[in-house]
């Protein structure tokens, strides 16, 4: 497929669309995405352009990404107290990042429009009886009946109703104080203050209270400093769901470019990734920072190919490849994957996904991944950069702010027999608050001897 081709919001149309749910009712979906074309748009081009620039430092070795939230939203665990639970872990994460390894981190959320979920077959059986595999709550509900199974196009307003309001508590929670610099200690939630890693983070922000104080003496103005209180949190998903996306395409009054305003940025999952399938085709033509999930069967040219696809301009910060191969294939996976587009010129940011690579079933017939596994991943992604001479530009990690018990190992040691314990997710397993500011910190310790 040729960058050079016309393209249109809906030029998608014309190329194999997988992963889209078999609608019963085509009026009913119409008349759904009438409404949302009708919307006003959720995020604005400027702060697409702008989250670019920061991506584009990552690209250049200069800032750290951390892509982090839910496996998938959900419709009934929506509330004001999840969006800030979840911020509060990505604000610890990010200044752990920030702190120890002397980069910006670029802060994106998986938030606010991540409701949809690829799944391996249209249907699963549940007894006796064979139903419509659950597809994200943009689609239908995981209760396993055939009626709640059935794709129902209202929930795709309400989809857009519910990130609207997430991504009004974004940002006055990030505009409005709760992210200031002078609350570092403020952002431990309860149950994360007494592990060994809640205590290590209160020391980390003891140093950085006394570094705002050291700078206050020095006559430097700390409180009115927006730098210091407030943040950027940009918003992210998987854009699945192709009409929901072009519903939300708009063209931009300033450049008369196209952008997608559902999200600041949007990715291509590992399963829709076809050079010539639909949803290459949609986000080429949008000014979005995009992203493209690189799993292990992942070949060079086929990588050089997208990056053309994606980026023929070669704009740093427009295209992100994140990784996602299992801790056992990263560091051989990736090394020519790193050659082959540093020797192409394309100037791209690499994330790891360390998640999705290392996902099993324990005994207890749980679905889990091992905070082992997913450190060792992230060990290979750094290595494999540190052999080829590039940069680790950041992670991708799902987690949640609940106190929940859906991966093993961390400092917790975790182990299969609490896994019922609370176990909530509505898809796949995240860490939760101890693990994430664990991981952040030994992160922190492998960038830091990367450089």
């Amino acid at each position: 497929m040729s960058s050079r081709e016309p393209w249109s919001p809906s030029s998608w149309q014309e190329r194999r669309a997988g992963q889209q749910p078999h609608w019963p009712d085509t009026g009913a979906l119409e008349g759904s995405l009438k409404t949302i074309a009708e919307m006003p748009p959720l995020i604005f081009a400027e702060e697409c352009r702008s989250l670019q620039t920061h991506l584009g430092q990552v690209a250049a070795g200069n800032a750290f990404l951390l892509q982090a939230g839910d496996c998938a939203e959900s419709f009934e665990e929506f509330s004001a107290d999840n969006i800030r639970e979840k911020l509060r872990v990505i604000l610890q994460m990010a200044i752990i990042l920030t702190y120890s390894v002397g980069v910006p981190t670029v802060k994106v959320g998986r938030m606010a429009g991540q409701f949809a979920k690829p799944r391996s077959s249209d249907f699963e059986k549940v007894g006796d009886l064979e139903i419509p595999s659950f597809r994200g709550h943009i689609v239908n509900d995981p209760t396993t009946t055939e009626a709640a199974r059935m794709p129902d196009p209202e929930r795709l307003v309400q989809a857009y109703n519910q990130s609207a309001s997430t991504l009004n508590l974004l940002r006055a929670f990030t505009k409005g104080g709760f992210a200031d610099l002078s609350r570092v200690h403020a952002w431990t939630q309860e149950f994360v203050a007494a592990s060994p890693q809640g205590q290590r983070y209160e020391q980390l922000a003891s140093e950085i209270e006394r570094a705002l104080s050291f700078m206050r003496a020095c006559g430097i103005e700390t409180e009115q400093n927006a730098s210091l209180s407030e943040v950027d949190v940009f918003t992210s998903h998987e854009a699945l769901i192709l009409g929901y996306e072009e519903a939300l395409t708009r063209k931009d009054s300033l450049t008369g470019e196209w952008y997608d305003c559902s999200a600041h940025m949007l990715w291509i999952g590992e399963r829709t990734r076809e050079l010539d399938g639909a949803h290459v085709e949609f986000l080429r033509g949008v000014g979005n920072p995009i992203g493209c999930k690189v799993g292990p069967t992942t070949t060079a040219e086929y990588l050089i190919e997208l990056c053309e696809t994606l980026n023929p301009s070669r704009i740093p910060g427009r295209l992100t490849l994140i990784t996602r191969m299992g801790a056992d294939k990263i560091e051989d996976g990736l090394r020519p994957l790193l050659r082959a587009v540093t020797d192409s010129g394309h100037p791209v940011v690499w994330a790891c996904d360390p998640m999705h690579g290392n996902t099993f079933t324990a005994p207890s017939g749980r679905k889990t991944r091992h905070f082992d596994d997913v450190l060792r991943e992230i060990g290979g992604f750094v290595r494999a950069h540190r052999a080829e001479g590039t940069w680790p530009g950041g992670i991708h990690v799902e987690l949640t702010g609940d106190d929940v018990t859906e991966c093993l190992g961390g400092s917790e040691e975790l182990d299969d027999t609490q896994l019922d314990d609370r176990y909530q997710t509505i898809c796949d397993p995240r860490l939760n608050g101890r693990q994430s500011v664990d991981l952040a910190f030994r992160v922190a310790e492998l960038i830091r001897d990367f450089t």
